[in-house]
């Protein structure tokens, strides 16, 4: 069956892509059906283990237990909420054969990627899903979707690269990759030293699909370019990919190491901070929701980190990262597609065009405050239990710290920015429902037509339950979940009873209520917004456009520095070659006409062409490189 769900949405794409040729209504259906079985067999999922030795060389292996379940019960809820709602939403579209088809493909790859036991196998199902789902974000095949597409391929290509000599080096360190043996083998190794470093390399590629801080700059590009439908898989399930990365190295590779740790929670703070501060920013729906997820996942990673930096007292740290994990792909299920609504009907998603739009939409304002909520952390919705729980893991540690007489001033200030953080995210989550749901609409928005139709209706009304449900039910909900998936990362039960809604659990989220209503009165309302000539509302656009690291670092580095210094060593390498041809001629050969003429610029592709430059305007060969780099050192590794 483990093989079964993954393999079968794979061999189903070909199935899909053929039936579409024919019957595109019978194509949707058909692949309605095939996530609806991956559903219903990911449930039903028992603690089973198979593995297919020598595929790869070194075989894969996957398990259906535990986080594995959870994780793929996840994805698939996910892929077949928005396969049913892409019908509508893709009706005008063109390319739709080809969407299905790499759909399905990547649902399979993202299902190899949750249930493999092993690193090796994640990494191998992990690659294929970074390029079947490449296709899905440039679907539209507009400039913005090109070039978003491009620099997810680039981060995806290198990512994979370096995470693939971290894993070398791993298996040459321990000789296994199975999460089963890497614990006990890694505490075994004399020197940790060296660890570090693979732990590092194996990060890049996990953190890069994750949105970490610094690996980040895809994310807020290719959200907003990718059709609605592929943006909600992006947010809710492949970035979670990279999470699951990031929980096998601080759960199982370096487990209870408080300095991974606390080099975790840093870049936590980084991410959560850095997307809630261009979430604030932000004027487009879709952008301002890309930027949520990245401060989400960075709310998720503090939560990784503080299971190492508490050790074996790390239950509420495990628990809350865990169900942080499963609540933000729930709330950001229901945020996108309610998205993809708002565009199919304007096709347009700048606050200050669609300013009113959902202000007469009852049904269509309730689904998002649902989805607002559960990412606002409000009591009461889901959001709130797994915020509280990575909350109270820091004020655990900080209690521990004074016991023991050491400094807690480094912890204060996490918990400070922690709770600044989802200030942030209930300030800029008020903007997007003042902007769409409150403000008063234009002419244009104010004429009654359908704007969803009755499976779209049930489907979104029935998620926008769940962050309620799971919100006022945690014993019965949300800790289940955690029981389930807690032993991946050898955690345990929390010693003593939760009282979720006690005053001292309810005191951080009042916090956070407060700073996001300051934020939003005093800063986003004072400076981020003016009235028009008419009155109305104006949204400002305040974020400098050269404040990028893209722009600024990545790209002129990736596209300019290494393609030059390649074409200097090449033309250094060149020209030392003539000389040394040219010298024989003469002292040898007798050829006393012989001289070294310099090659002509046209060999060495930096150099412009007929008005272009070559290299520059061609990721691919950069790339091509690169490779070439990472190769000569994975063999240097190797041998």
């Amino acid at each position: 069956m483990l093989a079964f769900i993954v393999f079968f949405p794979i061999l189903s794409a070909f199935i899909a892509y053929i039936i579409g040729k024919k019957n595109k209504s019978a194509r949707d259906y058909f692949a309605w059906i095939v996530t609806a079985i991956v559903l219903a067999l990911s449930i039903s999922l028992k603690e089973q283990t198979y593995s297919i030795a020598g595929f790869c060389s070194l075989g894969i292996a996957f398990k259906g237990d535990g986080i594995h379940k959870v994780l793929a019960v996840m994805t698939a809820f996910v892929w077949f909420i928005t396969t049913v709602l892409s019908k509508e939403y893709f009706q005008k579209d063109r390319n739709r054969n080809r969407y299905y088809f790499f759909m399905l493909m990547t649902l399979g790859a993202t299902m190899g990627v949750f249930l493999s036991a092993d690193l090796y196998t994640t990494f191998i199902f992990f690659e294929m899903m970074s390029f079947t789902s490449y296709v899905l974000i440039m679907h539209r095949g507009t400039g913005e979707a090109l070039y978003a597409a491009a620099t997810y391929l680039a981060v995806a290509v290198i990512g994979g690269l370096v995470t693939l000599m971290g894993i070398f080096m791993l298996y040459h360190m321990t000789g296994t990759l199975a999460f089963d043996e890497l614990m006990q083998a890694v505490a075994l190794l004399q020197n940790k030293n060296q660890l570090y470093i693979v732990g590092i390399l194996i990060l890049f590629g996990f953190g890069a699909k994750a949105g970490m801080f610094l690996l980040h700059t895809w994310l807020v590009e290719v959200y907003p370019a990718a059709p609605a439908p592929a943006t909600a898989l992006l947010s809710c399930v492949l970035s979670k990919t990279g999470v699951y990365g990031i929980m096998i190295l601080g759960g199982i590779i370096f487990l209870h190491d408080a300095k991974w740790g606390i080099f975790i929670v840093y870049f936590g703070v980084m991410t959560m901070l850095l997307g809630g501060i261009l979430a604030v920013f932000s004027i487009d729906l879709k952008r301002t929701l890309a930027c949520s997820s990245l401060s989400q996942i960075g709310f998720i990673l503090v939560g990784i980190g503080m299971q190492g930096v508490l050790g074996e007292h790390n239950a509420l740290a495990v628990d809350g990262s865990i169900l942080h994990l499963t609540n933000h792909t729930i709330v950001k299920l229901i945020l996108f597609m309610t998205t993809g609504v708002i565009y199919f009907n304007t096709r347009n998603l700048n606050l200050n065009y669609i300013r009113g739009y959902g202000k007469n939409k009852p049904l269509l304002k309730v689904i998002f405050i649902m989805g607002a909520l559960g990412v606002m952390g409000v009591p009461l919705c889901n959001g709130y239990i797994s915020k509280t729980l990575i909350h109270e893991s820091i004020v655990e540690e900080i209690a521990f710290l004074s016991e023991a007489g050491q400094s807690i001033t480094q912890m204060k200030v996490i918990e400070y920015l922690f709770l600044f953080a989802g200030g942030l995210t209930i300030a800029y989550m008020t903007k997007l429902f003042v902007a769409v749901f409150v403000e008063q609409p234009d002419d244009k928005w104010n004429e009654k037509k359908e704007y969803m139709n009755n499976i779209s209706k049930i489907l979104l009304s029935f998620c926008a339950l769940l962050p309620l449900v799971f919100g006022l039910f945690p014993h019965q909900t949300q800790e289940n979940i955690a029981q389930m998936a807690r032993g991946f990362v050898y955690g345990h039960a929390p010693a003593h009873e939760i009282h979720y809604f006690s005053l001292v659990n309810l005191k951080g989220a009042v916090i956070s209520i407060v700073v996001g209503a300051v934020v939003y009165l005093l800063f986003i309302r004072k400076l981020l917004i003016e009235k028009g000539s008419k009155g109305e509302t104006v949204y400002l656009d305040k974020w400098a456009e050269g404040w990028n690291l893209e722009h600024q670092i990545y790209r002129p580095v990736l596209l300019g520095l290494l393609p030059f210094l390649g074409a200097f060593v090449a033309r250094t390498i060149g020209s030392i070659t003539d000389g040394i041809i040219a010298l024989f001629q003469i002292y040898i050969f007798n050829n006393k006409t012989a001289k070294i003429i310099p090659k002509e610029n046209i060999y060495f592709t930096v150099y412009p062409q007929g008005g272009k430059q070559i290299f520059k305007d061609n990721l691919s060969k950069s790339l091509l490189f690169l490779g070439a780099g990472f190769a000569f050192a994975m063999l240097y590794i190797l041998l």
